[in-house]
């Protein structure tokens, strides 16, 4: 069985495959649930974190210690597969990359306000990493001069997730309302979703791992803190 977490990051994007199952964005337990199910590969894309517990690291590490291929990309699943790397997640993906340099450090970079999973995880404000791309983008193309790219490109680091729109940057980035809006318009037409591009790449990579899993390393042994039993007392 293949299992990948994901939702605002694949909202609009149809990759349904008979090869594996979409579940919706991952919280703390719902690892560990599918490896003791019988997940053989699981692709980490995106997490809940803000009302609920994150997904655990040592969740990641268990399913790891049974063999189970671990894959993450383009939100949560690149921060995790960046942390969890040195004992093998295998991270995927430009944004993991940035992770794993440091050039990225903070998961604000990735952090984005979306709808509940009755609206299909809609979006609701822009994640940093696309953002930054996108006015980056616009510079190349001369749609923005230079000190429209320095203003809007501060104001989208220093805006909170939940506040990151395109509008919302511009208005306070550009004084002139006329301005603006074009600004915005020519962002929103000329807009790079990294997330997506990432989370393309992870899911063909988990249609293609093989299907069961393999034989764990043994450099390193999964230990079970008092914590770890009493959230999941029978996962032996």
């Amino acid at each position: 069985m293949r299992v990948i977490f994901a939702g605002p990051t694949l909202y609009g994007a149809d990759f349904s495959d008979a090869g594996y199952e979409i579940r919706p964005p991952a919280r703390q337990g719902d690892v560990y649930r599918a490896v003791v199910e019988g997940a053989n590969v699981i692709g980490l894309i995106d997490g809940i974190y803000e009302h609920v517990p994150a997904i655990w690291h040592k969740e990641i590490l268990f399913g790891l210690s049974q063999g189970v291929h671990m894959l993450g990309a383009a939100s949560m699943g690149a921060l995790r597969a960046a942390e969890c790397a040195p004992f093998g997640m295998i991270g995927i993906g430009e944004i993991y990359e940035g992770f794993a340099s440091n050039r990225l450090e903070d998961d604000s970079d990735v952090a984005q306000a979306h709808a509940p999973a009755e609206m299909a995880y809609l979006p609701l404000s822009e994640p940093l990493v696309n953002v930054r791309a996108t006015i980056s983008r616009c510079l190349d193309l001369h749609l923005v001069s230079r000190e429209e790219h320095e203003a809007l490109q501060a104001v989208a680091r220093d805006t909170f997730f939940k506040e990151r729109t395109y509008r919302q940057l511009a208005r306070r980035a550009i004084g002139d309302v006329e301005r603006s809006e074009e600004v915005v318009a020519l962002l929103r037409q000329n807009t790079v979703n990294l997330k997506l591009q990432d989370a393309r790449l992870l899911i063909e990579a988990v249609a293609k791992t093989p299907d069961q899993r393999f034989t764990p390393d043994r450099e390193w042994t999964f230990q079970a803190t008092d914590f770890w039993n009493a959230e999941f007392p029978g996962w032996r």
